[in-house]
Order: structure tokens, then sequence, then C-alpha cells
């Protein structure tokens, strides 16, 4: 085949073509700002154009610490058409942990936010010749010494650009782990992988031009999960949100007439448990796609009854985030709602534009598809990541066996659905047995005054281990541990139901997912805790 046949898979192409067939169409929201995907494309060329102008070239990182605002979405686009790599980092890390992405990334220039200067000020003082550039947002906040992001992009021109270095296997972006149980990885992800995710993510979403989309969901979090490109491929709008405020989430569903979100569990609970959820029943117009944490059949029945369709995603940032999708079925809609909550807690089928997902034993055979054989989940394919960036032993590690490894326990039903049971290092094994949290958690959920729960072991004199709750109680609730334990109790086997209870917030990533390493921590204070 001649290589004029074959076209380099990157979503710069999104852009592009969007910008020539919707070129009249909103494209951003921000407050009161608005522009089309004609400014859009003119702005991403001017910002690429100024940063070559600033000697940013092939493969040279550029740093983004700023929340979801228009100038972060630009720059998804305009550092790989300039030919660097994206380097996204979360704004709800400590100085420490973003000084180190820092020194492992090396980038070339920062884009910062001034709200999240303290993050990086006693860093950039070793950095002399990192350049600096301030985006200004309104909220306050000192800037660094640096132009502002609009005069930044007055250096470039309107000259529109072509990705033409580049090969599509090269890296797009350099996405870190939240480095939960120890220092954060940096995820390579490549042009192809992006471009296939993005797609298998908008198809899965059923997005279109006249989607639109709030942003929810943290950009620097597996890149938005892929949906900045996403949700530009199909010429949606973008609506940009600086902070996942429960009270803003429902002003701008009905006044921008939102069609589609994003969100971890935590999410959910918190737009649920809003006043607004009481007055407003969306009619099954809004789609949300959650992940992050396993949620539990209770939450999903109560978002299915404010009228929003819950579409259940589960992935990794190895997976430039989701990696299956829960695939519903019309026959299901004659299911009772308990039934039908229960089918979408289940993690799916991989996207279209996925390899296999797979559940294995310890030597890397197939367990049973038979909806209760426990085993790791394990994935592959262009969506899977290139490796972790200056860690080949760590990436080998990962693959061995040629499949990624996810560190996930799950089980295989027939239909080909998996369904996670458990981290392999929060399982809790008990006098011999085996207890899983997330079944006790969804258990206790289910409680009408709780509104989170998280289940860890603790030490045990006479098993080892045993399972203990921390409930995060419903506003006004007056929960006691004796109720807890007792409405486990006729939900779960004896063994598994907690031995204690504690009340009180539970520590979170900034994505959402409960810190249980924390609790642990805490807990096993001066015990030997066992490694799973």
């Amino acid at each position: 085949m001649p290589d004029v046949w074959k076209t380099k898979l990157s979503p710069q192409a999104f852009l592009e073509r969007s910008a020539r067939v919707f070129g009249d169409r909103e494209a951003v929201v921000y407050g009161e700002r608005r522009y089309s995907y004609a400014e859009m494309y003119r702005r991403v060329n001017r910002f690429a154009s100024a940063l070559r102008r600033a000697a940013i070239g092939k493969d040279d990182r550029v740093a983004f610490l700023t929340p979801n605002v228009p100038a972060f979405l630009e720059a998804h686009y305009a550092v790989p058409l300039s030919g660097g790599v994206l380097v996204p980092i979360n704004i709800r890390l400590s100085p420490r942990e973003v000084d180190f992405i820092l020194d492992h990334s090396e980038p070339e220039i920062i884009f910062v936010d001034p709200e999240f200067t303290s993050l990086v000020e006693a860093s950039l003082e070793r950095r002399p010749s990192l350049k600096i550039v301030n985006v200004p947002d309104g909220e306050g906040g000192k800037g660094l010494d640096g132009p502002d992001f609009e005069s930044f992009l007055d250096a470039g021109d309107d000259e529109p650009l072509e990705w033409s270095e580049g090969n599509e296997d090269d890296l797009i972006s350099i996405n870190y782990t939240s480095g939960t149980t120890g220092q954060p990885k940096g995820v390579m992800c490549s042009h192809r992988g992006a471009y296939l995710q993005s797609l298998g993510v908008a198809l899965e979403m059923h997005l279109d031009n006249e989607s639109r989309y709030l942003w929810t969901l943290p950009m620097f979090h597996c890149n938005g999960w892929c949906c900045t490109w996403s949700v530009t491929a199909v010429g949606g709008a973008h609506i940009c949100l600086r902070k996942a405020d429960p009270d803003a989430i429902w002003d701008l569903i009905l006044q921008e007439k939102i069609s589609h979100f994003c969100g971890a569990p935590t999410v959910l609970v918190s737009m649920l448990n809003h006043p607004k959820a009481q007055e407003v029943n969306l009619g099954g117009n809004v789609r949300v796609v959650t992940a992050g944490a396993p949620p539990s059949p209770t939450l999903l029945g109560q978002v299915e009854s404010a009228g929003i369709e819950v579409i259940h995603q589960y992935g990794l940032t190895e997976t430039y985030g989701p990696y299956t999708f829960c695939e519903w079925q019309a026959p299901w809609d004659e299911l009772p709602s308990d039934d039908r909550a229960r089918i979408r807690a289940r993690q799916g089928i991989p996207l279209v534009t996925a390899d296999r997902v797979r559940v294995v034993d310890d030597s890397m055979k197939d367990v049973p598809a038979d909806g209760e054989s426990l085993g790791e989940v394990v994935m592959r394919g262009n969506t899977a990541m290139k490796g972790y960036y200056k860690q080949p032993e760590t990436t080998s590690e990962a693959f061995h066996g040629g499949w990624f490894h996810s560190g996930d326990l799950g089980v295989m039903h027939p239909d080909g659905y998996i369904e996670l049971r458990d981290r392999k290092k929060d399982m809790i094994i008990s006098g011999g047995e085996h207890i899983y949290s997330i079944e006790l958690e969804s258990a206790i959920v289910e409680h009408p005054d709780v509104l989170e729960v998280a289940v860890i072991a603790i030490p045990d004199d006479t098993w080892g281990e045993v399972p203990k709750a921390f409930v995060v109680p419903r506003p006004g609730a007056n929960l006691t541990e004796e109720e807890i334990i007792e409405f486990a109790r006729a939900r779960v086997a004896p063994y598994k139901r907690p031995k204690t209870v504690a009340f009180g917030d539970l520590p979170k990533t900034s994505t959402g997912k409960v810190q249980k390493h924390i609790l642990r921590e805490r807990e096993w204070g001066g015990h030997d805790k066992r490694i799973h």
C-alpha cells in the first residue's frame, strides 16, 4: 500500500475537522465567555505557534497546573501540535508531589493558574531556566514572574500548522498516577492510543454534534478520560467548570441544557444530596459516566430516580481512562429497578477500540466465566499505555505475561461482562476467610442514613485481621456503631460484618477515590501489617 494512503492517527485531526464542518457552532463556554470552533482552531494554532517560538520542539514537555479552564482544553491540541508532550498536573497534590513530577518529567515550560502558585513557588526557585506562563482567571492569587496566557498567545500567529514531524506512536501526554501507594508514576500515552480511545469513548457515551458536555471531571485526570478530544471529535460543546461544586453543577445542567458529564461516585453523592436534587427530575435527558470507585447498586438506583441515565465504566490512568463500559441491553429495561441497578454496577465489556479484557488466575489462565470465580483483571491493546516514563523495570513488571495487570480482583459473568470484587491490596483475610470490601460496602450503604462508606482490614489478635467500616452519615443522621453492625448482619455472612465502626469524613484523592492506605496506616500503627 502506498504511504500516501496511510494517515497518522492523532486527535489533532478532530479539531481541524470540527472547525471546518462546525465552524460557527459553539465550542467552548466558560462563564460569560463563549466562542466557536473556528475561534478555538485559531487560538490553538496561535498557541502552538507561540510554543514553537518559545523553543518548544519535538518531545519537549509542557506542564499545566490549572483547573478546567479553556486554556487547559486548548493545550490538549496546541502542545502536541507544536511537537511537545503535555504533562497535566493534579492541582490537589502537595508541593512535594508537584516537585517530584517536575523533577521527573523535566518540562521546558509550565502554565500555572495564580490560585495554585503556592504548589510550585519553592520548586521553581531550583529551576531558574524553567519558563513560566500565568493563566489568570479572575479568581485571585498572585501570579509568578512571567507573561500571562493571552500575552503569550500574542507571540504566535493564526497560520494553521500541521502535525507533520511526528509519528502516531509518539507521546501525546505523560499522565501521572495519584501515587496512593508511593511516588506517582508517569503513564506514557501515544497519539494513536489517544485517537482510538477518544473515538471509543465518544461512541459509548453517545456523543454527537448536539452534545453539551459539562466539565465536572478534572482535565488533568487521564486527559479528562479523553473527553478533551472526544467532544471535539463530534463537534459538541465544552462547558468548562472551574470547580465541581454541586450547586454550580445543577445550575449549569439546567441553564446550558447539559447532555453529558462525568464523575466519580463521590460527585454523584454530592449532587444527589444537594437541595436542588429534590426540585428537579431530568427525565433521562442527561447521561453521566461514572467510575473511579465501584458505585453501589443503591447509588446507581438513586441516580436513575433523578432522571439521569448512568453509564458505568472502568479503567485506569494506564488505559487512558475508560477501558470497559457496562454496555446496556434493551431487554434489561424490563427488569425491576433493583435488578437494573445491580447490572449497571458491573464494569462491563471493552470499548470497541480496545482489545480483550480477561480475568485470570496466578498462572495467567482465564477463570471460569461463572460470575463467581475470582481472578485479576488484565488488558492490553492500543488503549493500554506505552509504559511508565523512565521506569522500564516497573513497566516490565506491570506487563508480565504480555498483559497489563490492573491489580483489581473481579469475576467474569457468562455474558462476558466483568465485575470488580476488590483491589488486591484491599481484600481482607480473616481467619483464612476472604472478605471483599466492596461487597460489605455495598451492603452498608443501603442504609438510608449512610452517605458513604469505606471498609478496610484492621489487626485482630484472634483472626489476624477483621473488617472495620468508616461511615459518612447523612446530614442530621444519628447513627450508632451497633446499628450499622446489626444492619450488615442481615445482609452478609456473620464473619463478613464489621467488627467496629467509625464515623466521619473519608480521605480522598482529587478524583474521588477513597485513600484507604491512609486509613490503614492509622489502624496498623505498631502492628505487623500483612502485605497482599
